[in-house]
């Protein structure tokens, strides 16, 4: 009998196994499909980008558009543009006019909507943003309503802004307009610049805890090292947007990290919008999830806690795999595991600085984990 057990044992351990080895062939295999389906999607992006880049060329020697640490916003007629910098903690607002009365009023009223959007009308009047939505999609992306945190309102005003407190602020802040010429068009283009508080990146992250606190928690992460993420992908622009594309305050890739996370999350195979990217919740939802599963899954054959931090760090920037090649040339993180085991968390972080493949995730290693220290101070300590 207890043979017979033995050999029952045996055969449903190989079936699980090879249930396994399919279903994350399956996996696999969706995931190719999806990247085949996104490119296509994201070649019709592309389009839409450069239409809409030459429209802007009528009014804009220089057009300028979303990037992950800019929120760039126009008018619907293109002639006045809003651009706030997070990382270099600035808002300028630019308007083509024929004359300074037409000017300032362009000037008040972009300023104006900047300092009081919230996410959904950043994205509602975002006119680029509704021609990409209107690309077929792949049937398996997934939308979602957006949220209506403030961008800026909270850094700026004391206490819930009114309609008084806005007024103020604009007026106070568009008295005295600089003007300039473009060369090839000769138009002219009058603007305002104006910093924002030295703290900006700190009050910011505040709109966030609650999001980052909860899911750092229930992902098993320290705290600081997801609002250390946000800083170094976004600055904490909620409308953040890159080439590949990614998007939001942790830069989700749709086609790799977004079906990982979603998977791991909520048992599906699914493809992730912009529009559900943009909302923060889901955001750092699946960014911290993300990290999970590098941490824990692909690299959780790395002993020491601070070590597999690290790579994870640079992982989340470049890839598992490319961690691996750092330490032992091929993308094997089983590999890497055995080479990393033997060597102290400062010499694994020397290493990594050393011979990762590009000097991008160096520097991302560098800035997550010295900003790590900023926000324990803040938040654990």
């Amino acid at each position: 009998m207890q043979r017979f057990c033995f050999i029952f044992i045996i055969l449903a351990v190989t079936v699980s196994a090879s249930s396994y080895k399919d279903q994350l062939a399956e996996f696999q295999a969706y995931k190719q499909q999806q990247t085949t389906t996104f490119q296509v999607y994201k070649k019709e992006q592309n389009k839409v980008f450069q239409a809409y880049k030459h429209e802007l060329m009528r009014y804009w020697e220089q057009p300028k558009l979303s990037t992950k640490t800019q929120w760039i916003h126009y008018s619907q007629d293109q002639k006045t543009r809003s651009d706030v910098d997070f990382k270099n903690n600035y808002i300028t607002v630019e308007t083509v006019a024929n004359t300074p009365k037409q000017a300032k009023h362009n000037l008040q009223l972009a300023l104006a909507k900047t300092v009081t959007f919230n996410t959904k009308q950043a994205y509602k009047y975002d006119t680029l943003q509704q021609r990409l939505d209107k690309i077929s999609q792949p049937t398996s992306m997934v939308r979602a309503q957006l949220d209506t945190k403030p961008i800026l309102a909270p850094i700026l005003f004391k206490h819930q802004s009114t309609k008084k407190d806005v007024v103020s602020f604009v007026q106070t802040h568009t008295k005295h307009i600089g003007v300039k010429q473009q060369k090839n068009t000769h138009k002219k283009i009058y603007f305002v610049t104006i910093n924002l508080p030295k703290d900006s990146v700190i009050q910011r992250s505040k709109i966030y805890y609650k999001e980052v606190v909860s899911n750092a928690n229930k992902q098993s992460l320290p705290i600081p090292l997801v609002f250390a993420i946000i800083h170094s992908e976004s600055s904490f622009n909620p409308m953040a947007r890159s080439y590949i594309p990614a998007y939001g305050l942790m830069q989700i890739v749709p086609r790799t990290a977004g079906i990982d996370a979603y998977k791991f999350l909520y048992g599906k195979k699914k493809l992730l919008s912009a529009q559900y990217l943009y909302n923060a919740h889901n955001n750092i939802t699946v960014g911290s999830a993300y990290l999970h599963i590098l941490y824990y899954n692909y690299l959780r054959s790395i002993k020491n806690p601070t070590s597999r931090l690290y790579c994870t760090i640079a992982a989340y920037n470049t890839g598992a795999g490319n961690v691996a090649r750092a330490f032992v040339g091929t993308n094997s993180t089983q590999k890497a595991a055995k080479v990393i085991n033997k060597l102290k968390p400062d010499e694994v972080y020397a290493k990594l600085m050393k011979d990762l493949r590009y000097d991008e995730p160096k520097q991302y290693l560098k800035r997550v984990t010295k900003r790590m220290h900023l926000y324990a101070k803040i938040y654990v300590n």
